[in-house]
């Protein structure tokens, strides 16, 4: 009898706790319904939010932009006779040698400087490149024991000092025989 008694018992608990598990998942149910709004308003929320942002920020920039014009025109208006007098030294400043017209003239004295120097700089690098060469066949002269890598190679030293002399004493004369 206490076999039946204890089936009984189970099976109630089981009726039972099939009824709690029903009632849990509706539980669950209901709030995954809920949070799901919730997920959806706020997100509503943060893009409602973001475009006033940008429109606060645009409008705050439109004003700032509105006050910038606004004090440069009063300001212009008191302004335009020290406009045309610092327009006048920016064009010529003889005693600063900063105006327009002596700026143009220290820039192109510059540029024949930077001419002078890159047509020396690249007698020098053939130079460089001509002894670099004479050195290795010198060296393979003295491994191979022929004699002709040795005359080359000096004269290829021979030719680097002509290309260093240029480079001192004459850097633009390549450069004008090949424009004649």
């Amino acid at each position: 009898m206490s076999e039946i008694h204890e089936t009984i018992e189970k099976a109630q608990e089981g009726e039972h706790s099939q009824y709690f598990n029903r009632r849990i998942a509706l539980l669950i149910a209901v709030l995954a319904l809920f949070l799901s709004f919730s997920e959806t308003l706020g997100k509503s929320a943060q893009t409602e939010a973001i475009g006033a942002n940008v429109e606060s920020s645009d409008l705050w920039a439109f004003f700032q932009a509105k006050s910038v014009r606004l004090t440069q025109i009063n300001t212009a208006q008191k302004q335009i006779d020290a406009w045309k007098k610092t327009a006048a030294r920016y064009d010529s400043e003889p005693s600063t040698g900063e105006g327009r017209k002596e700026l143009a003239e220290r820039a192109k004295e510059a540029e024949e400087r930077r001419d002078l120097a890159l047509a020396k700089y690249h007698h020098y690098e053939l130079a460089s490149a001509a002894f670099q060469v004479g050195i290795v066949l010198a060296s393979a002269a003295v491994i191979t024991g022929i004699v002709a890598l040795a005359w080359f190679g000096g004269a290829l030293g021979i030719v680097g000092l002509g290309l260093t002399a240029l480079g001192l004493f004459a850097p633009h004369a390549v450069h004008l025989i090949a424009v004649l």
